[in-house]
Formats: C-alpha cells, structure tokens, sequence
C-alpha cells in the first residue's frame, strides 16, 4: 500500500555520540570503536591537536571537525552542537576521548532522553551506583564545592556537575545556549537548563582516573575557573544572598560595637574617627550592601519574568 505524497515512513532516530579531542592519540582508536556500538555516528572535535589523534579517530570510523588553533573544552562542545543540529539529531551522548568514560554505559544516559523522561542526563558519580574509581580526595572535595555553589545559584539539585559524561534532546539541542569556551561550560550549561525549565536527570557511571591521559594535571587550573564561574554567577543570580548575609552581618557588628562601645576592637580606628563614629561607619556599609542585594534581587526577578512571557518558557 502506497503512502500518500504528504506521508512518509518514520525516520529512525539518529543518535550521535561527540567527543572532544586534544592530543588523545594513545586512547581516542579504543574509544571510538567502543563507542561506536552504541550510536549511529561518532563525531570527534579536533581540537588543535599535534599529534595523530585525528588520523586515528578517522581510520576507526569517526567523522572528525577540525579546529586550527586549541579553543578549550566550551569551543569543541559549540562545534559539536551546531553540527548535531545540522544533522538533525535527535539525541546527542558528549563523553571525553581519553577513556574516562564508560561507553557500556551510554544506553542507560540515553534511555531518559529516548523516552521523553529527561532532555539532559548527566552521568553521576555521586548518586547511588555511581563512582570514580582512584579520584583523588582533593578532587572530590573541589568537586563538591563547586557544585553547591552553582546548586545555590541555579535551585538545581545536581550532584555532580563537573561530569563530562551527558546526553541531550532534540529539544535541548535547540534551546541551550552558551557562551563559555572553556570549562566553566559545564556549570553555563546547567544553569541555562534550569532557566529554560528543561527536565534534567542523573544516571549513575563510573568514571575512572586510571587512564594515560587523566584530567588532574589540570585539576588546579580547572577547579580555579569553575569556581570563579560558580562564585560570579551566583553575585548575579541571587544578589541578596550574596550582598544582603554580609550586609546583615556587617549591620549587627555595628549595633554591636554602637550599643557596647567596643573599645578593645574599634580602638584604633576612633583614634583617627572618633568614638562612636567607626560603629556607625560600619553599620551604614552593612545597611548598603543589604538596599544593593534587594534592589539587584528585585530586578532580575522582573527581567526573569519579562523574559517568561516573552518566550512562553512557563
């Protein structure tokens, strides 16, 4: 029986699995074939690389995007969503190319996805089944640091935000957006979730540090700028947190020191101020930051809800 001319079969979804790639050349052949499995395609991200990564991604069946100069983990993720979308995707798997990532695992991320239960899933080290096998104690710290200050920043209730191990949607695909090319990328990411009220998921992995090229040589450098991200985004999305708690401390200490006289601690400064006057200096400053965080709080609740009823995002 023939389809009517509007009609057509069914396409099969297409999955798409990318993967970054800086001087990977010991690990992305074995990684890619492992991979491969379990999509439809694999697309690897040159990403300036000087050694024969790309050649051995390509002799192992991955589509490889070169970039001529190293632009960071944001850059590559960039390229592989607007080629996703390109191909008209209908879900794509982000893991590394150095093996930290368990590919066996990839049908459990996606299942959420496929069946319209999450638009992004985030393979979890630390959700019940999950692990990092050999992470440093410093790492795990830093870690969990960073993701309870983006969690206080973004309402989330993400337990391991620094995965690089995620699954997006069609729908995800289409409405992320941004900007970062580095990796703080992976807090952006997050955040611009939970603003667009995409439905977000962890599914438990194993990551190992094992592997030849592990990501702790730049354990310093890369905890330093997420948390720096992390810290920022926070000032911006909950002034009142970040400038009214001090404030309000700052407030007490100068009733405090008003109401006492404070001679042992203020000493020194109402020698140059005057008594009482460093007490009133200091709750004036208190009282500041407290009128800041309000009127910055109240602002961008109305930029959010202009924004709400602009692009229909209720």
């Amino acid at each position: 029986m023939q389809t009517s001319g509007g009609e057509s079969e069914r396409r099969k979804p297409l999955v798409i699995a990318g993967m970054p790639m800086y001087n990977e050349e010991e690990t992305v052949g074995t990684v890619v074939t492992m991979v491969s499995r379990h999509v439809d395609l694999v697309i690897c991200v040159d990403d300036g690389s000087s050694d024969a990564s790309a050649r051995i991604a390509e002799a192992n069946g991955a589509v490889v995007l070169r970039h001529r100069v190293n632009r960071g983990y944001g850059g590559a993720l960039k390229t592989l969503f607007h080629k996703a979308k390109e191909l008209n995707a209908d879900a794509l798997v982000i893991l590394d190319s150095d093996g930290q990532h368990e590919a066996n695992d990839i049908p459990s991320l996606l299942e959420p996805i496929m069946s319209g239960e999450a638009d992004f899933a985030i393979g979890s080290r630390f959700i019940d089944g999950g692990m990092g096998t050999d992470m440093p104690a410093y790492r795990r710290l830093g870690i969990k640091v960073i993701t309870a200050t983006n969690n206080l920043s973004s309402n989330s209730k993400i337990k391991d935000t620094q995965s690089g191990f995620r699954a997006f949607s069609k729908l995800a695909l289409e409405r992320l957006r941004f900007d970062s090319e580095g990796m703080e990328l992976s807090l952006e990411m997050i955040d611009d979730a939970v603003e667009k009220d995409l439905k977000v998921k962890e599914i438990p992995t194993v990551i190992r540090y094992d592997v030849p090229k592990g990501s702790n040589y730049t354990a310093v450098s890369h905890g330093f700028t997420v948390l720096s991200w992390a810290l920022l985004s926070l000032s911006q999305k909950k002034p009142l947190l970040v400038l009214g708690l001090p404030g309000a401390g700052l407030l007490a200490t100068g009733a405090a020191m008003g109401v006492n006289t404070a001679q042992n601690v203020t000493t020194t400064l109402d020698s140059f101020l005057g008594a009482g006057l460093t007490a009133i200096w200091v709750g004036l400053l208190g009282l500041t930051l407290i009128t800041t965080g309000l009127v910055l709080q109240s602002a961008r609740s109305l930029l959010r809800l202009l924004i709400v009823k602009e692009f229909g995002l209720d």
